[in-house]
Formats: C-alpha cells, structure tokens, sequence
C-alpha cells in the first residue's frame, strides 16, 4: 500500500456489504477477480465492522460504522474503542506492529477521500440511527438519544452516504466543568404554544450590533454635550434592564414600546452625577480637591441655568462659603471634608437637581426615541429577510391545556438559511467569524453549548445551523455588555459551582430564574433572550414563566425594577399553585436606604427563611466566565448577599428551609472559599451564620477585584458607605466602576 495510492480512492456505496454478506443498496459491481466474502462472527457485528471492498485496491477491508475506522486487516476482538477509550488504556494486549495510534497491532486503512462538505456551518458528526419516517418524531442528536451518536466539532465535513472518512479525534474534554446538564427538571408548566419572535440571523444580529452601538454612542454625546459630564458607566445597561421589563415591542434588545417613555433607571444615575461625578477617596487631599469642585460645579451650573433667584441665592451663598472656608482652614482632616461636602450636597443639590431636571429628561427621551427607531429599522429589514428567505407564518400549532415538565422555548417560524460562519481554535479559545467580525469563547463553554445544543434544538439534528446560532448568541451578549473594559459582564455572574450543587442535593433546586447558556449551571433555566437562547436551553424571560410547581434559585441582575417586578411576579405564582413551589433568592442587601424589593420579600407572606452572608466572604463566578482564565473565574463580592426562601405550604412541606440544610448551604460558600482562588482582597477565615439582617451592604460596591482598585476606582459619593469604613451609603445607583454583579 503506497501514500499516492490513497489521495483520490472513491468508495462506492454500493459496495458498502452488510453483515451477511449481501450489499446495502443494491448488488455491488465487484471486479471480475473479485472473491466472495465470508461472514463476520456476531461479535465483530455488534461491535459495528462490516467487510467491504476497495474497488481501487482490488481488496477487502473492514470498516466500523459506529467509530468511521477502517482497517485492512480484519479486527482483533477486545479491540479499544477509540471514543470511549481514546488512548487503548483498556484495550487487550497484542503483538505486531501497525500505524500509530491504532491499538492491537491493526493497520489503519488510509483516507480514502475527504468528505464532501456539508452545509455552510456545519461539522463532520456521525450518522443518526434512527430514520426519519412521517411516524418517526425528529429529536435533536444527544447523548441519551437512543440510537444516535455523539456529534463532532473537531472537523469540518460532513459524512456522505459512501464515503468513510478517518476516525474522528476524542472529543474535548474540559478540565475543570462549571455545570452540570445531567440534572434533570422538577419545574412543571402548562403546554404553551411556540413564540412569535423572528428567527435569528447573522445578518440581522450584526445590524443590531451596529445600530446599539451608535446608541450608545448617542446617549455617551448627549451626556457630554447638555451637562457636561461622561455618562455613568453601566447605566447604558441598566437601562435596557429597567426598560425590558415594561417594553412590549419586537425587538428582543432594544426597546419601543415603554410607558413611561422617562426611564426612572437613567434619569436616577445621570442625576446623581451633577453636577459631578462623586469619586470614594482615600486621602485627605483628594476630599479636599472633591469639596472645591463640587462647590466650584454647582456654582457654575447655576449661574449658566435658568434658576429662580431663591435658588441661585441659596447655592451661590453655600459654594462661597465653602471656598473660604478652604481658604482658611488647612488643618482640617479627612472626616472635616467629608461632613462639610455632605452639608454642601444637602443644600444645593434639590437646586441644582430642579434645573437640571428638564435637561436630563431630555437625554432619556431623545434616548428612547432613537432606540424605537432604530427598533423599526431592524424590524422592517427582518422581514424583508424573511421574505426572501420565503419564510412564511405557519399555521397555528395546537396546544393542549395540560402540565407537563418544563421545555426550551420554540419559535413559530422557521429559521432561514444560514449563512456560514468560519470557526478555528486558538488554542483553548474558540473563534466564529461571520463578515469580518469574531466572536471567541472558551473551548470547553463551545463543548458546553454544542451539549446544551443536542438536549434543546428540535430542528437541526445534524448541527448545519449551529456555529451561526452561536455566533448570534454570542454577538448578543457582547452587544448587552458593552465595548468598556469588563463592563457589562457583571449582568452574566453566578453563584459558585458548590452552592448550586448545595442547593440541588438540600433543596431539590434544578432551575435558575436568571441565567443564560453561557453561565447556566442547569440545562433548564431561563434567560433574557428567547430567540437566540431557545435553541440552548432557555425557556425564555423569567416575568413570562409561569410554572406550577418546582424549586428554582433566582440571582436576578442588581437592577432595582427588575428586582421588584421579580418579587410580584413570584407572589402572584405561590398564591396562584398548590403544588409545591419553593423560591430561593440571592439579592444584594442594600439597607441604606432599603431597596423595595427587599422589602417586599422581607415582609412577604410567603417568607420562611432569611440570611445573610457577609461581604468579602463569599463568591461569584466572573460574568465573563465563557472568556476569562482560570484564575480569574471568581471574585470577591463586596457586599452583603441577602439569602431568602419564599416558598408556599406544599413546597415548604417538600423543601422545608431546616437548620441542618442551612449549614449544608453556608458549608458550601465556605468550601468555594477555601477551594477556588479568588482575586478579591485576603481576609481572616469568618464562620458563616442566617441572619435576618446583618449590618449594611454597599450598593455601590458590586464587583471590585482587589482592595487597591476598589480605594481608587469606584464611582460613588462620597457619604456612601465603603466595607470597610464608617461611612454611611446614601442613594442606591450602582456605580459607574462596578457592574450589577448576577
């Protein structure tokens, strides 16, 4: 057997022999010296070999359906699998010698000829078992799935029928796995019918991403231009929280159909930096410069807006009097400053918050407006894709008015063709292009969705539109973060892999309330995007999830009217179901002032338990888990996460919140510390205890990494409270340095 004799062989299907020796599809065409085929011996056919013949060769080998291996000697019973046993670690000892990699002393048959491409995303994947027939249902490939095979992203084409290719390298395996798809649901819902949300598109999501960004540019100008400061961080996307939340319109991202049109989210933040940006401070100089241009600022803007003379005489007057009293004390400490810049505020800042009201509503209208333009815009363009694609409404699928266990969201209308999507690996990262424009995730979170991909997509069981899914999955939560460093990615983090699995084995949890494919712990949960994120394993936005019974963790994002939406939404189910129906909330305890949400949970009748954990002595798992290193995957929280269980009597009955539970529960935060590293600042080993209430978390202070950079960089004012200081926290806007931390 000679190297150039195997670069251009064609096998027929034709020739492809069952195990009794007669052919597949038809009789073969043999040559005229060919011999007849003896039988296998059943062992070798259940292990998958048929004998076939190489036209080419004019010779007999032996193929493996299940593995694609071929062989020209015929196989050694107790040979290795190469799926289940890469390595032939298991495999019998024999003697001989063969090509690499091939155990037993086989002799690996050449490639006979690289497979014929497949569709334009998709991957070499072995072959369904089960044929599609009108009484056969379409499922999607998965490991549970009887009679198919696992799918492989490690190449790129796509199997024909007569042509055998190379057996396929192991699959990746991750090293270290943050989830656990094996758990399965106890969420139980009513039978729904599919969503009318328009299939995703590369295309569709690269217009959207550009469109966004122009926003966000928009909104970064209007802040420049009208009060002269840089637009808070992260108040861009708390706006799209805060408005998701009441929007009614198309668009999964963007919204356009709000009332009130003022979104009480920007206007609180832009607000709260006028007339400048309040900075925490270490050093007495810093509070020193801090109090001369607050009172330098205010005196400024006032002079230069429309004020009633009351107004202008009152902060006139303070803004004097502050300067010469600078001018004339310089022995003043730190805490002087303080106080005197926190009496300086509670003068002028009603005054200057009255002129500056017209203008910042003005910055959230023009906002809103080019947003449902821009929504009108991507909309009329979808159809028009549609259109082309002759994607047409279906028919109106029949839905039965009965419980079942919960499933992943589907669409209404059928995806169009996709476009393709280059993917190659750099090293453990994965890199989809589409256009010139990449995305890259972690090779082990790219084996993860592919997992969550097989369990959730009904309608491509062979993967030829999954790297575009991805791609516009991905391109979606980059588009909701943001282009700041680490900004945004406070919205996606999660609690530590010990504590969800606490919460599995105490309280039966199996489904997250907040989640998305990227840093889901569970297959089940729910996300906010339905159209990108069913074929995932979403099962859509948690304020349209109505289930009947089961036990659910919810982390929501640290938006305060999302959080307390949150709140009507789980009383209105516990008093709507009497199956058993458990909640267990993880909510930042902001106390100074307390937030509404916490107060409602706090005072509900469905609460039967609370705690709290301490700040800096507990976890979360980064937001940008899919793309960050190792030592990188937890941070330190800076605040207080208040823990609360609402539950109704048949879930209590069922989950009951026990002190022995609790321990298992706090254990597990203990084991995350003492297990994973975390770049948050040292401190001393703390013994975790339920409180009903425990001192006053900072509400500005989500995600800071390292004690340095939360002194130096976090965005507050300055009578707000720091961990580790005396301080006490006034105003409950996130900062513009920290992101909302779940």
């Amino acid at each position: 057997m000679t190297s150039e004799n195997h670069t251009t062989v064609k096998v027929d299907t034709s020739m492809v022999m069952s195990p009794t020796g007669s052919a597949t599809q038809g009789s073969p065409v043999s040559p005229s010296t060919s011999k007849p085929m003896p039988e296998l011996p059943d062992e070798l056919v259940q292990a998958g070999w048929s004998k076939c013949w190489s036209k080419r060769e004019n010779r007999p080998y032996w193929f493996n359906r299940f593995t694609n291996q071929s062989l020209w000697e015929m196989p050694v019973l107790g040979q290795h699998d190469v799926i289940s046993d890469p390595l032939g670690l298991n495999a019998a000892p024999a003697e001989g010698t063969g090509d690499a990699g091939v155990g037993n002393g086989q002799r690996k048959r050449r490639l006979s000829e690289e497979a014929a491409q497949g569709g334009p995303n998709s991957f070499k994947r072995s072959k369904v078992g089960i044929p599609v027939t009108p009484t056969t249902p379409i499922v999607p490939i998965s490991p549970i799935t009887p009679g198919a095979k696992p799918w492989n992203s490690t190449t790129g084409t796509e199997d024909k029928p007569g042509q055998h290719s190379m057996p396929a390298p192991a699959p990746y395996r991750p090293s270290v796995i943050y989830w656990d798809l094996d758990v399965q649901t106890n969420a139980v819902i009513r039978e729904r019918p599919p969503a009318n949300h328009l299939p995703p598109h590369p295309e569709m999501e690269l217009q959207r991403a550009q469109l966004t960004t122009k926003l966000r540019q928009h909104y970064h100008e209007l802040c420049y231009q009208r009060e002269g400061i840089e637009p808070p961080r992260e108040s861009f996307n708390r706006w799209l929280l805060e408005r998701k939340v009441l929007d009614k319109g198309p668009d999964p991202l963007l919204p356009s159909e709000c009332d009130p049109i003022i979104s009480p989210s920007m206007f609180r933040e832009v607000m709260n930096d006028i007339p400048i940006r309040l900075s925490r401070i270490k050093y007495k100089e810093e509070a020193r410069k801090l109090l001369f241009k607050y009172a330098e600022a205010a005196k400024k803007m006032i002079d230069s807006r429309n004020a009633t003379p009351d107004s202008r005489k009152v902060v006139k007057w303070n803004a004097e009097d502050t300067m010469n009293w600078l001018r004339r004390d310089h022995s003043a400490s730190k805490e002087d400053y303080m106080d005197r810049l926190d009496h300086l505020r509670k003068q002028c800042g009603p005054h200057v918050a009255a002129v500056a009201k017209d203008s910042v509503e003005g910055i959230c209208t023009k906002i809103y407006h080019i947003s449902a333009e821009y929504v009108r815009r991507i909309h009329q363009a979808h159809q028009a894709l549609l259109k082309d694609c002759n994607v047409s409404d279906p028919e109106a699928a029949d839905v039965q008015d009965r419980l079942v266990y919960c499933y992943p969201i589907r669409l209404a209308l059928p995806s169009p063709a996709q476009p393709r999507v280059e993917l190659h690996f750099e090293n453990d990262i994965a890199c989809l292009r589409y256009k010139g424009e990449m995305v890259k995730v972690n090779r082990s979170y790219f084996t993860k969705l592919e997992l969550l991909y097989r369990y959730s997509s009904i309608d491509d069981p062979r993967f030829e539109k999954f790297l575009s899914r991805v791609w516009c999955l991905i391109k979606r939560y980059l588009v909701m973060f943001g282009a700041g460093v680490n900004e945004g990615t406070g919205l996606q983090g999660a609690l530590p892999v010990p504590v969800f699995e606490a919460l599995n084995k105490q309280f039966g949890v199996t489904f997250e309330c907040f989640a998305s494919p990227l840093n889901s712990y569970f297959k089940q949960f729910c996300s906010a995007f339905p159209d990108t994120d069913g074929f995932f394993g979403s099962r859509g936005p948690f304020l349209n999830f109505s289930p009947a019974s089961g036990s659910f963790e919810a982390n929501p994002p640290f938006s305060e009217e999302l959080m307390d939406a949150m709140v009507t939404h789980f009383e209105k189910l516990l008093e709507k179901s009497s199956e058993p129906l458990s909640f267990i909330i993880f909510v930042p305890e902001w106390r100074d002032p307390l937030t509404p949400a916490l107060h409602r949970m706090e005072t509900s009748a469905f609460l039967r338990h609370q705690m709290s954990v301490p700040a800096f002595e507990h976890e979360y798992r980064s937001g940008s888990q899919h793309i960050c290193k190792k030592e990188e995957m937890y941070y330190k929280a800076v605040h207080g996460t208040v823990i609360i269980f609402l539950q109704n009597a048949a879930g209590f009955a069922k989950w009951e919140p026990t002190p022995e539970r609790i321990q298992e529960l706090l254990a597990a935060y203990q084991v995350s510390r003492r297990a994973l590293g975390s770049p948050g600042p040292s401190t001393a080993p703390t013994t975790l205890s339920p409180a009903s209430a425990g001192g006053s978390g900072d509400k500005d202070s989500i995600a800071a990494k390292t004690a340095p950079e939360r002194s130096a960089s976090l965005d507050t004012s300055p009578a707000r409270q720091d961990n580790s200081s005396s301080s006490n926290p006034v105003g409950k806007t996130t900062p513009p340095s920290e992101t909302a931390s779940v």
